[in-house]
């Protein structure tokens, strides 16, 4: 799921006609301080950040004065949370409160509906108030086909003991909460504290939206990048990995930085003497086994640098990609790959990807990758017969080699080595000549340099092509669709045709699958 801020779940709120306090964000201390001058009266200052507790670790500051604003916002920008610089802060008015509620929606898994959680305490979390007074707490499962309806929420504030004008203002905003929360397709909302003001209104004190995985893409206006459920803002490699699953859905690719690159850490003796230092790029598939294999990475005393999943029967073009990704990574001393020993995907498809990837990077960090399932003999030769001539050592497991027993190949294969380190360098791949023949793909553009075809004897390429979008005319390998079933995904980037060239041919055959900002982000390291 994808989080929204509390300054951007309040304003949905807001435009629901829900009252927030007033205020604004403030990127700067001078900015906080002009916001605490324009509303005149003490404030309330908080960091913009996707972790719970932000009271406890000195996140929320209130502030009497313009100046004191100015100061404790200085404190708060630049605040590290989870290794994450805050740069944004909340300026909003303090609220002289009479009391605080708790409201939510979340979905019931069990019974397939959404749930209205109310409690007459707020403060605390829904779980702390379930265990301390869980009389308080009320509920309503939501119709989807009527919605919230007012006398039903009039009905829930009274069972929580509120009466006259308070429980219609709470019934009212109730409704309205699920509006907003229904709008945006969130799969849960909370507000807690909602407040009851000495004024005698009610405002969302805080709030907290996550909207469905599924529904950003209806959404831009949320401005989400990645709908994934962070607690804390994305990496720019995260986000460039994203945009490679976005708008390609034959298979899964998740990427998820979990550690500092750390390219200047310090010589390896042997893998256990500071392995703690040792970065490893980790590639699954499936997230069971992919688990358990990070486990046995981690058991040996290696960080991982990164998770990853390619599954569901990706493409080799997919996997080529998540592996280029990983790769992005300095410091890297080994390259770890192992999901679920029975993955029902074609593993030649993974071997080609990895071949493809690893020969542009010249490799020089040693690789262990295991591909259990189907077709993985074949997986593992395609991986030991066109990966002998890089820098780095690479060997190919199946289904019947442990995670454990592959996580001591890697140990071994680092100690080997020496601790060489993975240097990201911004490698383009051989491109094509100009006016090459050639045909766009889902993903990217296939090339034939048909000088180079014409002293080819076998035309391997074409019988390469399990699709069977290849044909031999006038002795040249040529379309056998149509452009246009061809990048509709006729053509499914398998790599076959280009890896069986360049190994048993000419070398004619250019496959290019760009990876958007990748060469910006290697040149900014």
């Amino acid at each position: 799921m994808a989080k929204l801020y509390e300054y951007q779940s309040k304003k949905l709120l807001h435009d629901a006609g829900i009252r927030i306090p007033q205020g604004g964000l403030a990127g700067t201390p001078e900015e906080a301080r002009e916001l605490a001058e324009a509303l005149g009266k003490p404030v309330v200052l908080k960091i913009q950040t996707w972790v719970t507790g932000r009271a406890a670790l000195g996140g929320i500051q209130f502030a009497e004065t313009p100046e004191e604003a100015e100061e404790k916002a200085r404190g708060l920008l630049g605040l590290k949370v989870k290794a994450y610089v805050i740069d944004r802060i909340l300026v909003e008015e303090k609220l002289a409160i009479r009391a605080e509620y708790f409201a939510g929606l979340v979905m019931d898994d069990a019974r397939k509906v959404p749930l209205l959680v109310f409690s007459s305490t707020g403060g605390s979390g829904v779980e702390e108030i379930a265990r301390h007074s869980p009389d308080k707490i009320v509920t309503i499962p939501i119709d989807v086909r009527t919605g919230l309806r007012e006398f039903e929420t009039r009905d829930l504030a009274h069972k929580a003991g509120l009466t006259g004008p308070i429980q219609l203002q709470v019934a009212d905003v109730l409704v309205r909460l699920y509006k907003a929360a229904r709008t945006v397709e969130a799969r849960s909302a909370e507000v807690n504290p909602l407040v009851l003001a000495e004024d005698g209104n009610i405002y969302a004190a805080d709030c907290h939206l996550v909207v469905d995985d599924y529904a950003v893409h209806r959404h831009p206006e949320l401005g989400i990048e990645i709908a994934r459920e962070f607690d804390r803002p994305p990496t720019v490699l995260e986000k460039i990995a994203y945009k490679v699953e976005e708008k390609d859905h034959r298979g899964t690719f998740y990427f998820l930085e979990m550690a500092e690159n750390r390219a200047e850490s310090g010589p390896v003796e042997g893998a256990g003497a500071d392995a703690d230092e040792i970065l490893i790029g980790f590639h699954g598939a499936g997230g069971g086994g992919s688990m358990m294999s990070m486990d046995a990475v981690q058991a040996k005393g290696f960080k991982t640098a990164n998770y990853c999943d390619t599954s569901g029967n990706p493409p080799a073009s997919k996997v080529y990609r998540a592996a280029k990704i990983i790769l992005s990574q300095p410091g890297l001393r080994g390259y770890f790959a192992s999901g679920s020993g029975v993955a029902s995907q074609e593993q030649y498809n993974s071997a080609r990807g990895l071949v493809k990837a690893f020969i542009e990077e010249g490799l020089e960090i040693p690789a262990v990758i295991r591909l259990g399932g189907n077709c993985e003999e074949e997986a593992i030769r395609i991986l030991a017969a066109y990966l002998k001539r890089i820098p780095g050592r690479v060997e190919g497991y199946g289904r019947d080699d442990l995670p454990e027993f592959c996580a001591g190949r890697m140990e071994e294969l680092i100690r080997e080595s020496g601790g060489a380190r993975h240097a990201v360098g911004n490698i383009p791949p051989p491109a094509p000549p100009e006016g090459c023949y050639g045909f766009d793909t889902l993903t990217g553009r296939v090339s034939f340099n048909h000088d180079r075809c014409r002293k080819c004897v076998s035309k391997a390429c074409v019988g390469a092509c399990t699709p069977g979008i290849l044909k031999v005319e006038n002795d040249l390998p040529v379309l056998a669709v149509s452009p246009e079933d061809a990048r509709r995904g006729k053509c499914t980037e398998c790599l076959a045709c280009e890896i069986q060239c360049r190994f048993h041919e000419r070398a004619a055959i250019f496959i290019e699958l760009p990876i958007p900002g990748l060469e910006a982000y290697r040149k900014s390291l």
